[in-house]
């Protein structure tokens, strides 16, 4: 529903509906305002279609110069609110001047949509994909009714995942070598592998594994680097000696996790990485941090 400035009671209703709307699969979208609702799943590639229906409030008609619907890829920078960099631009032109006098349906079809990148809701930016639907009216104030919907893109599984194999310490003091059974893991994976302490010299209080996540926005000198710590997971609790083995298993599925995303329309890198923090009795933390590559699986019924 949409207010003209300046005035209390709007012009008419704009309802955007999907052709299988009731049929696609419905997933959580958060708002700017920050409220939870669920919106359409598409991948790239789809036909986007559905209709628009116009309805004028009782007693009114609208006069309009034009009315078309886009569909808009877009980046917003936080630091640069309100300014979208578009992406994908598509646009379908419904109807020419004239008047609505009554409730008024325009279908609309997009088709074989090119949607490259991932809906991606971060610290300091967001991409997302959206139905914008303008009437416009001149010296009365365009009506403009938003609809988005969130696109993800699944990956084949890739052909070379090697392990990962480390080794780590202070001279004479800790040596450990550490081993992921993989690199690269998809968003409902599980994380398998081992610690070995080789020379331990210091007294370690626990360990812990964590997942972060690394989101670079800008380019230059207004590089902006954000991290979080999605998952800290206790591996250890008391003191190892040499020769010890601790095994690790570490299932994603429970985690808000996204695809890494590389320099994606140079504004954004989003990059995960595994960090293995070790503390000692003296509350000192010793880390070694590797660098992972998240990707989404097509989930199987």
């Amino acid at each position: 529903m949409n207010y003209l400035l300046g005035a209390f009671k709007p012009a008419c209703n704009v309802l955007i509906s999907f052709t299988d709307g009731k049929n696609r699969k419905q997933v959580p979208f958060k708002k700017e305002n920050g409220q939870s609702v669920t919106v359409p799943l598409f991948h790239s590639q789809e036909n986007i279609a559905g209709k628009i229906t116009i309805e004028p409030m009782q007693g009114k008609k609208i006069d309009h110069n034009g009315i078309k619907v886009e569909l808009l890829g877009q980046i917003e920078m936080y630091f640069d609110r309100g300014n979208f960099y578009d992406f994908t631009s598509l646009v379908r032109e419904l109807d020419v001047p004239g008047e609505i006098y009554e409730r008024k349906t325009y279908p609309f079809e997009f088709s074989t949509v090119e949607m490259p990148y991932e809906t991606y809701n971060g610290v300091n930016v967001r991409l997302r994909y959206v139905l914008k639907v303008t009437i416009n009216r001149g010296y009365a104030g365009s009506i403009v009714e938003y609809q988005d919907f969130v696109v993800r893109n699944y990956s084949p599984l890739p052909q070379i995942n090697n392990s990962i194999k480390m080794e780590v310490g202070i001279e004479d003091c800790l040596h450990i070598e550490f081993e992921y059974n993989k690199s690269k893991y998809h968003l409902k994976d599980v994380i398998i592998g081992k610690i070995y302490f080789l020379l331990v010299r210091i007294k370690i209080k626990n360990m812990d594994l964590e997942i972060r996540r690394r989101e670079s926005t800008g380019s230059g000198t207004n590089t902006h680097v954000e991290t979080e710590t999605l998952a800290k997971f206790e591996l250890m609790d008391g003191a190892p000696v040499r020769g010890e083995s601790i095994p690790i298993r570490l299932f994603l599925s429970p985690y808000e996790l996204t695809p890494t995303h590389h320099n994606i329309n140079n504004k954004f890198s989003v990059k995960y990485f595994l960090n293995l923090v070790l503390v000692d009795e003296e509350d000192r933390r010793y880390f070694k941090q590797q660098e992972i590559t998240m990707y989404r699986l097509e989930e199987t019924s």
